[in-house]
């Protein structure tokens, strides 16, 4: 009971503001930056949400229901994963990196056309290498890196047409580039 009541008050007093310490303004235009010079590089799009703390209704179901907290968070990373509209790709390749402040968890949501192409495990070697940038406080050198490995994988599956011509003109940027802190 003292463990839930904990888990709580950590998701009530995290929030929006916990985000932007994480990551401030101007580290926030630098991933920006950064996002955008990788969908240059491929036709996926790749979304970085952090979030503070839970939503209400999410621990609510946490405790009323029993659901691990490890499920709870990814269920949150998918809804993120559809109200950033990061599924919203003509090639099903898009890439949501979610971190969760107050239970330091993070979720890498693959699309469809991306998941059937790379195995869990690589994606558990990405995550797990972001998780010891952020015990270590480097929020941005953290969320560079694994930004760089989630590029990788989709150039290596999702090239963008170097240049374009009148058969194959490059995509356009589709879904915003700016982090999403919440």
């Amino acid at each position: 009971m003292l463990a839930q009541l904990s888990r709580l008050l950590r998701h009530r007093w995290m929030d929006e503001a916990d985000a932007r310490r994480a990551v401030p303004p101007d580290a926030c235009e630098r991933l920006r930056r950064r996002v955008h010079a990788s969908e240059r590089r491929h036709t996926g799009e790749v979304r970085i949400c952090i979030e503070g703390g839970l939503p209400t209704s999410y621990l609510w179901r946490h405790l009323r229901d029993g659901v691990s907290a490890a499920e709870i968070v990814r269920q949150r990373a998918l809804m993120q994963f559809s109200k950033l509209r990061v599924w919203d790709t003509e090639d099903n390749n898009g890439v949501l990196i979610y971190v969760l402040l107050a239970e330091h968890a993070i979720e890498l949501v693959a699309d469809r056309g991306v998941h059937r192409l790379v195995p869990p495990d690589e994606w558990a070697t990405i995550v797990a290498r972001l998780s010891n940038s952020l015990q270590s406080g480097s929020f941005e050198d953290g969320l560079t890196q694994a930004l760089e490995e989630v590029s990788a994988v989709l150039v290596s599956h999702f090239p963008q047409a170097e240049g374009g011509s009148a058969d194959t003109p490059p995509r356009p940027n589709a879904l915003p580039d700016e982090p999403v802190l919440r």
